[in-house]
């Protein structure tokens, strides 16, 4: 059982989404930053799709009842357990009664607390994943309070030494970020200096940027007729530009369809990225096309799986056997270490 002594901004209860039911006008919500929450759960030695807390630009202190094992990973909110400085991307054990204590992102937006076990609430179609505007998931569909406790689940501490992810599977959060975009559904809705505009002007990140869609401010994209359409499907990462001609940016708890046109849509795995941005981080958008988006989810992937195999073998007893090998995607190789089952 863990209690929040304080709470931060907004931090809620986050898994990998509520998948397979936007059709019903339910919206998938979920980890904004889904490298830094797989990398959190990598490090702590849970299963994929644990539930972690996400913390937004401050953080909580929190209270361990019980021994736990932890992981931080994302922004760096300045991670103290019991008065003592933590790094983050670290795991670390969490003796009983300890106090750990989160502040103000100095790196960064968004910073994700895994806790070995997973957080336990209970799951909501499929998901624990919190979505405050319909009070769904998460603790009681809202973000935390101080005085809040939550239940941690079952889980082995007998290995809970502390470790600190390599340098290659760490992120770096700058405030002026690039973002590859796939041209299009409506891309036809705006004229050529619209889209030239939108592929070469640099934009800042304002105020209203949140988990449902980041508003940027910049050169105005122009409409080649009326930027409304018929309400479609409106996927994560999809840029909608209303009459204003000021981008949005869709994001985890965007609404299941919209009714402006859609210029473009930022690929999954430089999602990560605008998640931890904050208002007044400038914002270059770059044209791909699907094979680099491809290319580019699938180093995504790998990147994970040599994390996560890294961590086995940080883990393995010194006698064990291994074999040893190096997978390259685009560009980058990772060492990769796999324990050889005995006969």
């Amino acid at each position: 059982m863990i209690s929040i002594i304080t709470a931060g901004l907004f931090t809620t209860v986050q898994d990998e989404g509520r998948w397979g039911y936007q059709a019903y006008g339910v919206p998938v919500a979920g980890a904004m930053d889904r490298h830094a929450y797989n990398m959190a759960n990598i490090l702590a030695g849970n299963q994929p799709g644990a539930a972690a807390l996400e913390m937004t630009v401050t953080g909580d202190t929190i209270r361990f009842d019980r021994a736990a094992y932890v992981a931080i990973c994302g922004a760096d909110m300045r991670p103290a357990l019991d008065g003592r400085e933590m790094a983050v991307w670290t795991s670390f054990p969490v003796p009983a009664g300890s106090v750990l204590a989160c502040g103000y992102a100095a790196g960064g937006c968004r910073a994700y607390l895994a806790v070995r076990g997973g957080i336990d609430v209970p799951a909501v179609l499929g998901s624990r994943a919190t979505y405050t505007r319909a009070a769904l998931g998460g603790l009681d569909g809202r973000k935390l309070k101080a005085g809040d406790t939550l239940a941690v689940g079952a889980c082995d501490l007998a290995d809970t030494r502390p470790l600190v992810l390599p340098d290659e599977f760490r992120a770096t959060y700058g405030s002026d970020i690039v973002l590859r975009v796939l041209p299009g559904p409506q891309d036809d809705h705006f004229t050529a200096d619209g889209l030239a505009t939108l592929f070469s002007a640099a934009y800042t990140v304002t105020d209203e940027a949140d988990r449902m869609g980041y508003r940027l401010a910049g050169p105005k994209i122009a409409h080649s007729g009326k930027a409304d359409i018929v309400s479609d499907a409106l996927p994560q990462g999809a840029i909608q530009v209303p009459g204003h001609g000021m981008p949005i940016v869709m994001m985890a708890d965007r609404a299941t369809t919209g009714g402006y046109t859609k210029i473009g849509t930022v690929i999954g795995p430089d999602l990560a990225l605008l998640a931890q941005a904050k208002p007044g981080d400038t914002v270059r958008l770059r044209r791909c096309g699907d094979e680099e988006a491809v290319a580019a989810l699938r180093a995504e992937r790998a990147r994970h799986a040599a994390a996560a195999a890294w961590r086995a073998g940080a883990l393995r007893p010194p006698s064990a056997a291994v074999r040893r090998f190096s997978l390259t995607v685009n560009g980058q190789t990772y060492a990769i270490e796999i324990e050889e089952e005995s006969t």
